[in-house]
């Protein structure tokens, strides 16, 4: 009986990569074993390739769909008598893996943390998250199966992916350093950074067999400490307008915020102290500002926008509605 199912199995001659799995990348065929006999037919699906190994080397890779004949010194029946007492195995061995070829669509990406680079506005050290989609395809079987394959019998898609992932994050730094893009220039810069790592990444990927079809940044955010650093420069840079737009020099009014907030602090007798001081200061601060607020303005600039940064001035309690009502009467009287 051994001998008859070891004669049979070097008469199958058909060879063929049946409903694969949908997540297998590349797989080794083990339906009989490593030993295919002479002239045997492969056959190859549309979307599927063939690496054929042969005592231990790749020989040929086969990446168009069709019928194939296999050349090897197994010679069915003679192998069997001569190879009988090494129990019918022969030292011409062979290996099949199927890959497939057709482009793998839609895979996920995204950076395991934030990515920093100087953000060329703010001067400043930023972190970025991004996250987008890419499709790849087997381009160099050979090469793929010598850098990647090696003694693996199977390779699935996410594994490959996992590995693609992996290499974005040094292509992506690089590319926003050599860029200069700023805080509020990334979202509008998408596909330039697409663009831009795909083209860094392509001939680290075409030395391993494989290549990026489409590369995709769906969206991009900003860690903790970035978003927090950017809000405090930005109410800054609307504090500062808001007090050239009134006359008003920056550093004074932020002197008088503090002193404000000092005023307001009033706990024990050294708290008294202190806010009595500051209100000292702020009724002298108070004074020299309101000075310059009464200074006459250039003509050219827009009441509409002064009076609404007046209002603001007063929402925020920095003028009483005495000093309001007086700088506003004087802004209008100059229409």
């Amino acid at each position: 009986m051994a001998l008859w199912n070891s004669v049979t199995g070097q008469l199958r001659s058909v060879i063929e990569w049946k409903n694969p799995a949908p997540g297998v990348l590349f797989e080794r065929w083990t339906d009989n074993g490593d030993e295919i006999k002479n002239a045997s037919k492969l056959i190859v699906g549309p979307g599927q390739g063939v690496i054929f190994v042969y005592e231990g080397k790749p020989q040929a890779a086969i990446t168009e769909p069709g019928m194939t004949d296999l050349k090897t010194a197994n010679i069915p029946f003679w192998t069997t008598i001569t190879k009988f007492m090494q129990a019918f195995q022969s030292e011409h061995k062979v290996g099949i893996y199927f890959f497939r070829t057709a482009e793998i669509l839609n895979q996920g990406w995204g950076t395991p943390g934030p990515i920093k680079y100087l953000d060329p506005q703010y001067k400043f050290p930023v972190g970025m998250r991004g996250y987008g989609n890419f499709s790849f395809r087997i381009t160099d079987a050979g090469s793929f199966f010598v850098n990647i394959m090696g003694q693996r019998d199977e390779l699935t898609i996410d594994e490959l992916r996992t590995a693609i992932v992996a290499r974005l994050v040094q292509p992506l730094t690089d590319f926003l350093a050599e860029a200069k893009f700023g805080y509020n220039e990334i979202d509008a810069n998408r596909n330039e950074i697409a663009d831009g790592v795909k083209e860094k990444v392509a001939p680290i990927f075409a030395t391993l067999g494989f290549g990026l079809t489409d590369f995709r940044v769906e969206n991009t955010d900003f860690d903790d400490d970035t978003k927090r650093r950017v809000g405090r420069v930005a109410d800054m840079q609307a504090e500062a307008q808001a007090a050239q737009a009134v006359g008003v020099d920056f550093a004074k009014l932020q002197q008088l915020a503090a002193l404000r907030d000092a005023a307001q602090n009033e706990g024990g007798a050294a708290g008294a102290g202190v806010g009595l001081g500051a209100g000292v200061g702020l009724g002298q601060a108070m004074a020299g500002m309101m000075s310059g607020m009464n200074t006459p303005q250039p003509a050219t600039e827009d009441p509409v926008a002064k009076l609404s940064q007046l209002k603001q001035m007063l929402d925020n309690q920095l003028i009483s509605q005495e000093e309001y009502d007086a700088k506003k009467q004087q802004i209008l009287s100059q229409l």
